[in-house]
């Protein structure tokens, strides 16, 4: 390994390899480090990898409308090929509930008209064409097991949902970094694994590099920070958080994967559920298995990690809460005995919507914040992370004048300067992984 690059990418997850890559393309040379031994190992290996449109801001939907067109032609993006296999976009379509949390996704529909994004209103009568035997019933405001109302339904109905037929999931997320990492050493970027960054090296005001444990320093004009659950720290270590009005804090997230009911192909036949009148998403799993995850209802007490290297890695009575509200939308729904699914850390900001920036200190980039809800994202994140460090270390002042970053597939420019770290709390956000 080098100890001199033109950019260190602190990380080499879904974020940090895209960036790495589009970079490289650029014909800087790069060197992601990760303290995990592989691309991808880190919290992007145990996202749920869904592709959906439903965000609760318009310039959430139209970052997910740009990424939808990199995974629909996946090699395309890759340019070249890897041993390993490709990561497959698989569509189911995506079924989404209206209610009093989401705005009954009045903003939702305006923006995905705004797009020409395909949607169909759906009546509650006819959910049981998408869920079998769907029980159509409102369990709004969601509950915790120890709430003596819990799973009690309410006198109405749920208020119908929208259909989208463009949404999916990614097969493997791991397997889809690599892709990228194998894409990025192809234009001559370098990665260094089990590689723990000690120390954020400074020299007449800017950065100049890292250190890393055991390995020594390494120098470079620009560092990325794209160290997911960890990026607080090594904020910290960049002493730039004075100069953030939004920061990060890892949280601690369960995913179930439970059967699917009896007779049921959920496997071949089912799709993404995003209700938020039972406070849970889901899509299919390998196995005929149902994934199911929290959209962090308010009843929910969410339990921030302090230490991401120190956390319990057990599953809690959220596992068995998030499938009892899974099963009130799906009648016949297994409640298994043990518990299986993921454990694992996401990296939040105060209103659960990225950090894509510059910092005080020169030299350093943010693209932080970005768990459960950005991984759809990635390639588009890449390329714009790449350009906004281009534009700034050419000179412009993105804190005055925000980088406006033109999305090749939707013809539309986003003004970076909606995701800035001194941007104030978004009150449109969902404050969920919604996003």
């Amino acid at each position: 390994m080098d100890n001199t690059y033109d950019v260190l990418i602190i990380g080499a997850g879904i974020i940090g390899c895209c960036t790495a890559f589009e970079l490289s393309k650029m014909g800087y040379k790069t060197l992601n480090m990760d303290k995990l031994p592989a691309a991808g190992y880190g919290s992007t290996s145990n996202s749920c990898a869904i592709v959906r449109f439903h965000y609760s801001t318009p310039d959430g939907v139209a970052m997910a409308r740009e990424g939808y067109f990199y995974w629909l032609d996946w090699p395309k993006y890759l340019e070249t090929r890897d041993d390993r296999g490709l990561a497959v976009y698989r569509n189911t379509g995506a079924l989404v509930v209206k209610t009093e949390t989401n705005k009954y996704l009045k903003h939702v529909m305006a923006s995905l008209d705004a797009l020409g994004i395909g949607y169909v209103e759906v009546d509650p009568a006819d959910m049981v064409k998408f869920v079998p035997n769907a029980d159509i019933r409102s369990y709004f405001p969601c509950r915790t097991m120890d709430d003596p109302a819990f799973g009690q339904p309410g006198a109405d109905t749920i208020k119908g949902a929208i259909w989208i037929p463009e949404s999916g999931y990614v097969s493997d997320p791991q397997l889809s970094t690599h892709n990228v990492q194998v894409a990025a050493e192809a234009k001559g970027a370098a990665f260094c694994f089990n590689a723990e960054v000690v120390e954020i090296l400074k020299r007449k005001g800017r950065i100049s590099g890292v250190t890393l444990k055991d390995q020594g320093a390494v120098f470079a004009p620009v560092v990325l920070n794209a160290a997911g659950p960890h990026s607080h720290m090594i904020n910290a270590m960049a002493g730039v958080l004075e100069g953030m009005n939004i920061r990060t804090r890892p949280l601690k997230q369960e995913v179930c994967h439970v059967p699917a009911p009896k007779g049921v192909d959920w496997e071949r036949d089912g799709f993404l559920l995003s209700d938020g009148d039972i406070g849970c998403y889901s899509r299919p799993e390998v196995g005929n298995h149902i994934l199911i995850g929290s959209e962090d209802p308010p009843c929910d007490q969410l339990e921030w990690i302090d230490d991401p290297d120190d956390y319990s890695k057990n599953f809690s009575r959220q596992w068995t809460t998030q499938v009892l509200r899974e099963a009130q939308r799906i009648p016949g729904l297994p409640v298994p005995n043990q518990p299986q699914g993921i454990v694992d850390l996401y990296d939040v900001t105060d209103d659960w919507l990225p950090i894509y920036d510059t910092s005080d200190l020169p030299g350093f980039y943010l693209a932080v914040g970005t768990s459960g809800n950005q991984y759809k994202n990635a390639p588009v994140v890449g390329k714009l992370m790449a350009e906004l460090i281009h534009t700034c270390e050419n000179g412009q002042d993105h804190d005055s004048n925000p980088y406006q970053f033109f999305m090749a597939y939707t013809k539309r420019t986003c003004d970076v300067g909606f995701f800035s770290r001194r941007r104030k709390i978004n009150p449109e956000s969902s404050f969920s992984v919604i996003g």
